[in-house]
């Protein structure tokens, strides 16, 4: 059996691209306030939120890749993996852009916020669907 990831495997190295710039981020906020260590002081506001974004994309990316994964090795629909995909890295966009732009609560943050839930969710449930089917 020859399986192909080559749907997941486009979307792991747009993640990795975005991975990348966030990781760049953390690094040169920790030059600038000179900062080896934690989050910084409630001055060094920047590097809390550039360790913030970093840390939320690596909580949910694994299992999120994970599980298309798994939904194309199963034989998933490959339009719906491409739809998710998309909504996937779009939803990690948003969320860095509304936790840079505040602490609080911003519309591109619950965006985001929703959008990896909503994937994540649909993937679950096509995976089970799969096996059960």
């Amino acid at each position: 059996m020859n399986v192909s990831f080559a749907i997941t495997g486009f979307y792991a190295g747009l993640l990795t691209l975005l991975l990348l710039v966030f990781s760049v981020n953390v690094i040169r906020m920790r030059l600038k306030f000179k900062v080896g260590l934690g989050q910084g002081s409630e001055d060094q506001r920047p590097l809390s939120k550039a360790v913030r974004i970093h840390g939320n994309f690596v909580e949910y990316m694994p299992l999120s890749l994970f599980l298309m994964a798994v939904y194309e090795a199963g034989g998933g629909n490959a339009g719906l993996l491409h739809v998710l995909g998309a909504v996937l890295v779009l939803g990690r966009i948003f969320h860095a852009m509304g936790l840079n732009k505040s602490i609080g609560t911003t519309r591109e943050r619950q965006i985001g916020m929703l959008s990896t839930f909503i994937v994540m969710l649909v993937l679950a449930v096509e995976n089970i669907r799969l096996f059960l089917v």
